[in-house]
C-alpha cells in the first residue's frame, strides 16, 4: 500500500519512458506479447474496415500497427512524448489513418466517439480504474467495444523500475466488475498471453465488452 500511495503522489507529467522509447521494440518478449494480444483482439471482436478505433496507451504503436490493416483509422492516445515521437515515425508505413494525441486521459477527454477502444499493458498505470472505464464508455459510439489487455494480479516483481505503476496487475473478476459498473455488457475475460521474465511467467488477460445502450449513472 505504501508503494501505491507514493506512486499516486507523483506527477503524471513525468515521461517515465523517455529513456527506453528508442529501444522499446528491441525486447523480443514484449513484441511477442503484443502480437499475442493483437491476435486475441482480432479473434474476440468484430472489427470492420470502416471502423475508427482508439488505442489507449499506444506507446510506439506495437499493438495498433497489428490492428491497422483491419480498420480505417486509429487515434493513438499516450501521455509520453518520447513514445509518441517513435510512433509518429511509423505513420507512412501504417495501413490505416493515424491520429496521435498526447494527452492524459485520466485528466482530459476527447471530443470524438469511437467504434472501439483497444489497449495493451496500460491499465496498471491508471490510478482510478473505475473512472477510466467510465471514460471509455463516454468515448464509445452505441454498441462500441473495448478490448483491454493487462497483467493478471502479481506480487509486484514484474516491474523492476519506476514507470508510474499503480496496480500490480488485476484480479479478473475485479476488472470485469469495474467494466460492468461503467455500463458495459457481454463482458468476457480470457487468457491472451504470458510474459516470461527472470524465470517466471506472468499471465496476461484480455477483457472484451460492449457499450450498453444506456450510459451508466455511476
Amino acid at each position: 500500500m505504501a508503494f501505491q500511495a507514493e506512486k499516486m503522489t507523483k506527477s503524471m507529467s513525468k515521461d517515465y519512458f523517455a529513456h527506453k522509447a528508442e529501444s522499446y521494440e528491441q525486447n523480443r518478449d514484449r513484441v511477442d506479447n503484443v502480437s499475442n494480444i493483437a491476435n486475441t483482439i482480432l479473434e474476440k471482436t468484430h472489427i470492420e474496415p470502416s471502423m475508427h478505433l482508439m488505442d489507449f496507451g499506444s506507446g510506439t504503436g506495437l499493438l495498433l500497427e497489428r490492428i491497422a490493416p483491419h480498420v480505417k483509422k486509429i487515434t493513438a492516445v499516450d501521455i509520453s512524448p518520447s513514445m509518441n515521437r517513435q510512433l509518429a515515425e511509423k505513420r507512412a508505413s501504417l495501413q490505416c489513418e493515424l491520429d496521435v494525441r498526447e494527452i492524459d486521459l485520466e485528466e482530459q477527454s476527447i471530443d470524438e466517439c469511437f467504434d472501439g477502444i483497444i489497449s495493451s499493458m496500460t491499465m496498471h498505470h491508471v490510478r482510478d480504474i473505475d473512472a477510466m472505464f467510465r471514460r471509455f464508455r463516454e468515448l464509445l459510439k452505441p454498441g462500441g467495444f473495448i478490448a483491454i489487455s493487462d497483467l493478471d494480479k502479481e506480487d509486484g516483481t514484474f516491474h523492476s523500475e519506476d514507470t508510474g505503476v499503480f496496480h500490480f496487475g488485476f484480479e479478473r473478476n475485479d476488472i470485469a466488475r469495474a467494466a460492468e459498473q461503467a455500463g458495459f455488457s457481454g463482458i468476457e475475460v480470457v487468457s491472451a498471453s504470458a510474459i516470461e521474465k527472470e524465470d517466471r511467467s506472468y499471465p496476461v488477460f484480455l477483457l472484451t465488452a460492449t457499450a450498453s445502450s444506456h450510459k451508466s449513472d455511476g
